[in-house]
């Protein structure tokens, strides 16, 4: 019905009946795996330690550690989560530390947490920390800046008993 009639107007030549094509083809559209380099990478799971494992030795770790079993010996990760029927014998220290379960030794960490089924023989060198009731407690608290780094065995004052 509305038309243009292209015979008067300036412009391409015969050939402008034809579609215009670009003179770079157009980009495909990308395939998912091209996109692996930019997205962010998905955090790797914790490691667990089931119940009945048991570990003579020390461990070390950047990631995440997940103890259900016994451990003789020290532990260090960025989250120490500690199970309810996990015990640990040596010191524990990490960015984050979840007890559910038994340590005896020292505890470091910049968030120490002690739930309502923690056992703790040892002291606690923290920078913040919060103890649920119902957890047992014995040793000293002491808070530090930087309690990752900082302290030797005789940096911490002489234990108190709290439960």
């Amino acid at each position: 019905m509305f038309s243009k009639s292209k015979i008067n107007e300036p412009g391409p030549s015969a050939d402008a009946s034809k579609p215009a094509t670009p003179a770079s083809p157009a980009p495909a559209a990308p395939k998912a795996s091209e996109f692996k380099a930019s997205a962010p990478k998905a955090k790797p799971p914790a490691s667990l330690l089931s119940a009945d494992l048991h570990i003579t030795g020390n461990m070390k770790t950047t990631g995440d550690i997940n103890v259900e079993g016994t451990v003789e010996g020290d532990i260090r990760a960025h989250l120490l989560t500690i199970g309810e029927s996990a015990t640990i014998k040596g010191e524990v220290i990490a960015d984050d530390v979840v007890v559910n379960g038994r340590v005896v030794g020292r505890v470091r960490g910049l968030k120490v947490r002690l739930t309502s089924t923690a056992r703790v023989e040892g002291d606690i060198i923290h920078k913040t920390i919060a103890i649920e009731s119902g957890a047992h407690f014995e040793g000293s608290v002491q808070r530090q800046d930087d309690p990752l780094n900082s302290g030797g065995k005789g940096a911490v004052a002489p234990a108190a008993k709290a439960e």
